[in-house]
């Protein structure tokens, strides 16, 4: 019987492709220790971004192709999870207690990008990440409600500069909303607002977040200029639907974002197809695979696809998103995805930016 070596265990792990970096073990540089003992061999892989949900299944099916070597009696396989900050430009000083700032945005409203940023940051909570979630549309803020902020709350502050952000479902939740009344309009201009949000921002106390899922409000304004320029963020999510004129606006929440030279991690579709919950038709009610052309036209992934769907809008409206609600749902399922392939991207263009980790290997 032939020795089992190293070489063999690295060529036998890079054939099987992790789905959310869509690269193998090894060439993501996720293997941080090989060790062979005669007919034993284990192995040590950490993953660079939250995967909860998803590492377990991963290290059985690793766990599986390794002992069908041959020579291999039993293998083992450990994952861990170590998230790295992002390193922003130098110009760009980092946000305290944060290490990834990821911007949800959309060319237009109505496309369900709020909805998006919540069951995002939900979804990257439950896949075992410290998460918050910065409500930035000034003029017209929602997340306390899709969250179930009580009407009323208000952050409590801490040395008399700091906000401490409201809990809810696991994250940390600040918002405009949090520090007016629901009938008090922000009739304020551009540069106002963007200050506004700016000092929020800076003036929170965000608790050592992996990540912060930033809700910017619609357009390519002041603010969403603002919030490119003064704070690093890691990557943008596109929000659209099939809709010709979502798709058009779209476009230009793209080129703003690559004017800043913000990377675009994709592009999600909401709205996409509706289906009959009393005949099970399916019908296209804004267009069909427009979120598919819009990513393929830009080279960048379409990272979800979502139905038109009235559960959706509803857990919601009711303060608990589709993530938390039913979060065994097919729907909820797309979310988790979402969640885990966004985390894996922004991984990738970190580990760019500090170079490949070491890779420790030992055999006997």
């Amino acid at each position: 019987m032939s020795a089992v070596t190293r070489a063999a265990v690295e060529e036998t792990l890079s054939r099987l492709i992790d789905p959310n970096l869509n690269l193998d073990p090894v060439t993501a540089g996720c293997v941080r220790a090989i060790d062979i003992q005669g007919d034993r061999v284990s192995v040590q892989l950490e993953l660079g971004y939250p995967a909860d949900l998803f590492k377990t299944g991963w290290a059985q099916m690793l766990q599986m192709t390794l002992e069908q070597m041959p020579g291999v009696a039993s293998a083992e396989v450990k994952i861990s999870t170590l998230i790295h900050p992002h390193k922003g430009r130098s110009d760009v000083p980092g946000l305290a207690g944060v290490k990834n700032v990821i911007a949800v945005a959309s060319g237009k409203g109505g496309v369900g990008k709020s909805t998006t940023a919540a069951n995002l940051a939900l979804a990257l909570a439950r896949e075992g990440a410290r998460v918050g979630i910065l409500d930035a549309d000034i003029y017209g803020p929602s997340q306390g409600i899709m969250l179930g902020v009580p009407s009323g709350t208000k952050p409590q502050v801490r040395d008399e500069k700091y906000f401490i952000p409201i809990q809810a479902h696991g994250v940390s939740v600040m918002s405009m909303a949090f520090l007016t009344t629901d009938n008090t309009p922000m009739v304020w201009r551009g540069p106002m607002a963007s200050g506004a949000l700016l000092q929020m921002i800076t003036q929170t106390a965000w608790d050592n977040l992996d990540y912060l899922v930033v809700d910017m409000p619609p357009g390519t304004g002041d603010i969403q200029l603002t919030l490119a320029q003064k704070v690093p963020v890691a990557g943008a999510v596109i929000v659209t639907t099939p809709q010709d004129i979502a798709l058009l606006d779209a476009r230009k929440g793209i080129e703003m974002f690559r004017k800043v030279n913000i990377p675009i991690l994709g592009v999600v579709e909401n709205m996409a197809v509706h289906i009959c919950s009393n005949c099970g038709h399916a019908e296209h009610l804004f267009g069909e695979g427009g979120g598919e052309r819009l990513a393929a036209s830009y080279d960048v992934e379409l990272l979800a696809s979502l139905p038109l769907s009235m559960a959706i809008r509803m857990q919601c409206d009711g303060g608990e998103p589709t993530t938390s609600a039913d979060p065994e749902s097919q729907i909820a399922m797309i979310y988790q995805e979402l969640a885990r392939t966004v985390g894996a991207r922004i991984s990738v263009l970190n580990q760019q930016s500090t170079g490949m980790p070491s890779i420790e290997i030992s055999d006997d």
